[in-house]
């Protein structure tokens, strides 16, 4: 399936297409030979996963990082808990709940400075 109808099929856009290839999350699709991309069942799959964990807060980079382990997965979905594939970017994901920790303790430390800026003294108490 051409470029168009690969992205209706994951739910996203050919643009997204093209910016996964271009960051190393999808390998590059075979081309016919008038040199439009083509993509398969296998390739729809490999990006609903990448939204998938682009969705839950990963990075591109992130994602990246394990790109090329994103073939373990069977389906369309993430696997469960415990599966071996679902292995595959454990250390990452490890690291990206640890920095939005981090970042959830910044904001609520400048969300609660900022409210006792601006709420009355009596409010407060």
């Amino acid at each position: 399936m051409r470029i168009g109808d690969a992205a209706a099929a994951a739910g996203t856009t050919p643009r997204a297409l093209r910016f996964y290839e271009q960051n190393g999350l999808m390998p590059p699709p075979r081309r016919t030979a008038t040199g439009q991309r083509e993509y398969g069942p296998r390739d729809v799959a490999r990006v609903r996963i990448i939204r998938q964990l682009l969705s839950l807060g990963l990075t591109v980079a992130d994602v990246r990082s394990f790109a090329d382990r994103l073939d373990a997965v069977e389906s369309d979905a993430l696997p469960p808990y415990g599966d071996p594939a679902a292995c595959a970017g454990s250390g990452v994901v490890q690291r990206r709940i640890a920095a939005l920790d981090e970042e959830i303790t910044r904001l609520t430390r400048i969300r609660d400075n900022l409210a006792a800026r601006v709420t009355p003294a009596e409010a407060r108490t």
